[in-house]
């Protein structure tokens, strides 16, 4: 069985590499070529899955924070308002996303053109904004008991089994022409 920080790390690993894919493909574009139409799908349905599991693991870190810190501290307040302010922009360009798939998915003719918009969007905003940051990360980590690590990154077994079937299908849809770096082949390392 692995340990909590290996299956936590093969998450990220999984997440990294779609995310990687995600940037390439909506960098190459699809040139409205139809056959990119079921890997998008499989895009927006990976992060749906990831990154609603993230957000609630991020959501249960600032329960956590709040609880632990010193709220009239004005460092631990602006690193909580920081961290608010990323996960309220991750959810706007999730769902921004999700709805591109959506129109995908009902055929609507600029649907290709606007999930690789919202896709671009998403892919650069993830790189700049979400993983650790120093504010919120340094809180944790002073803060945080392993239980309150193993609360945050609570997932069920079907949960995880889901993320890795989703991961899979990305790859299994991936179109014949698209160019991914090796990092984004989803090959295992």
């Amino acid at each position: 069985m692995m340990s909590l920080s290996e299956r936590i790390a093969g998450e990220r690993r999984r997440l990294r590499q779609v995310r990687e894919c995600l940037t390439a493909a909506t960098h190459q574009g699809s040139q409205g070529n139809g056959a990119w139409v079921p890997f998008y799908i499989a895009i927006g349905d990976y992060f749906e899955a990831a990154m609603g599991r993230l957000h609630e693991q991020d959501m249960r870190m600032d329960t956590l924070l709040r609880a632990k810190v010193d709220l009239n501290d004005p460092e631990v307040r602006k690193a909580l308002v920081e961290l608010d302010e990323r996960l309220a922009g991750n959810q706007q360009h999730l769902t921004a996303l999700l709805s591109a798939r959506d129109g995908l998915r009902a055929g609507q003719p600029s649907a290709l053109s606007g999930f690789e918009q919202a896709g671009r969007a998403y892919a650069d905003y993830i790189v700049a904004n979400m993983g650790h940051h120093p504010g919120s990360t340094n809180l944790a980590q002073a803060h945080f008991r392993p239980e309150d690590w193993q609360y945050m990154a609570t997932v069920s077994e079907a949960d995880q089994l889901r993320e890795e079937q989703l991961f899979a299908a990305v790859f299994a849809d991936a179109p014949s022409d698209l160019q991914l770096p090796d990092a984004a082949s989803g090959r295992k390392p």
